[in-house]
């Protein structure tokens, strides 16, 4: 079961693809909606303040876009790639409070 900070293999759909995904949210409980939040991971880097790199071996040069948080259905996700370490998390978290003004 996918758990917060972990990094996975999502398909997105047709145009977006599938692609490694920090997930920010645990998975739901049995009376919640079956969806989970995604940060996806991009190669295609604009240099922007919303792009957080951080590298990992089981990620190619890149980092994830907090600009594209969205949530997706349980069913996309496909398979776990790894996990953040603590400082790394504390980093997204941080990253993410800024980017959603909390």
């Amino acid at each position: 079961m996918a758990k917060v900070s972990e990094v996975w293999i999502i398909d997105l759909g047709m145009v977006a693809k599938a692609r490694p995904c920090l997930l920010p949210t645990d998975y739901p409980a049995d009376d919640e909606l079956a969806l989970i939040t995604v940060l996806p991971h991009t190669t295609a880097l604009r240099g922007n303040r919303w792009e957080l790199p951080i590298a990992k071996p089981f990620l190619k040069a890149g980092a994830f876009h907090l600009q594209q948080v969205q949530s997706v259905s349980v069913a996309r996700l496909e398979r776990r790639l790894g996990a953040l370490n603590p400082e790394e998390w504390r980093l997204v978290q941080d990253q993410l409070a800024k980017y959603l003004g909390l």
